[in-house]
């Protein structure tokens, strides 16, 4: 059925879904596939998801957490307040990943796993076997470049960063983003997702940081 001129197609599609049967994910019980791409700033991982959206068959959502902050008001708050409130938007946004992964979307997701706190938020909100953890790694030189061409960053923030983001160790897949560009590392990805092997680094990571946790993917 086409969707009606008067109809904005998105609504049309909506429509035509509700009508036609339940959709191929979600509807049944199933989540959706979380791509989570983690390394420095100005690594690259938000031009590698614009390019997996490109390149990806099935329907994806990149949800950056930079989009988040920038939700936030734009009044300068207090520097004491500061660490809490930027703690709360990064809890925010974790559980709105699981949501729409839970609600049977495919996700890609750019992290920073700079702070200790936010790999086991993580592993205790996302269903372990439905995660791909991607390092997207870049030389300390190319990053400090980067910053410096891009100017919206705090100077040396990608150095400060750059001991703590993959010192958990295990990844899926990693890709460098130093002499490869983004489309052929999202092409890499792609090509793996048929081809993941269990266990999940992030089942991995789970049974080793939060092994008390109950299975999500019960």
């Amino acid at each position: 059925m086409p969707a009606r001129a008067d109809v904005p197609a998105p609504v049309a599609q909506e429509t035509r879904a509700r009508t036609e049967g339940p959709a191929a994910t979600g509807d049944d019980g199933s989540g959706g596939l979380i791509i989570f791409l983690n390394g420095t700033s100005s690594s690259g991982k938000s031009s590698i998801a614009r390019e997996l959206l490109a390149v990806l068959e099935e329907p994806y959502f990149h949800l950056p957490v930079d989009a988040f902050h920038a939700m936030r008001t734009r009044r300068e708050a207090d520097p004491a307040a500061l660490p809490g409130i930027l703690r709360r938007t990064w809890r925010g946004y974790h559980r709105a990943v699981a949501g729409m992964a839970a609600a049977g979307n495919n996700v890609v997701v750019d992290h920073v796993l700079s702070e200790d706190w936010r790999l086991p938020d993580c592993l205790g909100l996302f269903p372990p076997g439905d995660v791909v953890l991607v390092g997207v790694r870049c030389s300390l030189e190319e990053l400090e470049r980067r910053e410096r061409a891009r100017g919206d960053r705090p100077a040396g923030l990608a150095a400060r960063q750059y001991g703590r983001v993959h010192a958990h160790g295990q990844y899926d897949i990693e890709c460098d983003t130093t002499t490869t560009d983004a489309a052929e590392c999202a092409r890499r990805i792609g090509d793996f997702l048929p081809h993941r092997p269990r266990p999940t680094a992030f089942e991995r990571l789970r049974a080793t940081l939060r092994p008390g946790l109950p299975s999500p993917d019960a």
